[in-house]
């Protein structure tokens, strides 16, 4: 079995130095880069199964690259933790609205970061297993197609986020059916995410501003109030 391939993108050595020795010890292949140029040069020459990405970076910091991979559709779909020295709760919410997977601020516990390292490659095998079923669904100008996993609004391509995907594909495959926030991070994030319900929340506003014409007045995810979310057919 192949090792997974993680690209640590950090400018302070030590850290660097500290994530290579502990994920290779967990039986990852681990690739560096001291800047987000080197970073996105890596990811566009060789195929990475996860990124860890620090917020602050010199030159292009760490959510310019969050932009960048998010906005290629080669990478698109590439799972990313953000790590950062900062507790700013902005810079996590505006983490998440930009795509990221998961968020862990420094100093991190190894255990906790290797827990969450392994569940977002077990959720990344799982939609890439080729074993969902052949799948389009329409709704007016909005088309899921599952089996390419591309989302299109009146004929333009939608650049989703790994998990504004799944999250998009759980509610059209469920249409009028009320989620929990609780139900929504269970099966999208997995058992093993150590997020909040909040998160939920940020993903759907993100995906709103994509998808819908007056995100303040959705058309196709509404809010239940009290409860959750639903897709609204």
């Amino acid at each position: 079995m192949e090792k997974k391939i993680i690209l640590t993108i950090d400018d302070e050595p030590h850290i660097l130095e500290l994530l290579e020795y502990n994920l290779a010890k967990a039986g990852y292949k681990v690739l560096r880069a001291e800047t987000g140029e080197k970073g996105l040069e890596v990811l566009r020459s060789v195929q990475v199964d996860l990124v860890l990405l620090d917020c602050m970076l010199p030159g292009m910091d760490g959510m310019e690259v969050l932009r960048e991979i998010r906005a290629d559709l080669q990478l698109s779909l590439l799972p990313v933790m953000m790590l950062t020295a900062k507790g700013d709760e902005i810079d996590k919410v505006l983490g998440l609205e930009l795509g990221a997977d998961d968020y862990l601020s420094k100093p991190f516990s190894l255990r906790e970061l290797e827990a969450r390292v392994k569940a977002l490659l077990r959720r990344s095998a799982l939609t890439h297993r080729g074993t969902q079923p052949k799948e389009q669904f329409q709704l007016g100008g909005l088309v899921v197609n599952h089996e390419a996993r591309e989302v299109t609004l009146q004929g333009t391509p939608v650049i989703l986020s790994r998990k504004e995907y799944e999250l998009l594909h759980m509610l059209i495959t469920h249409p009028n059916q009320v989620f929990t926030r609780e139900q929504l991070l269970e099966q999208i994030w997995g058992y093993d995410y150590f997020g909040e319900t909040r998160t939920v929340d940020v993903h759907i506003r993100s995906l709103r501003k994509k998808l819908e014409k007056n995100p303040e007045q959705p058309e196709y995810i509404r809010t239940v109030r009290g409860i959750g979310y639903k897709f609204v057919k």
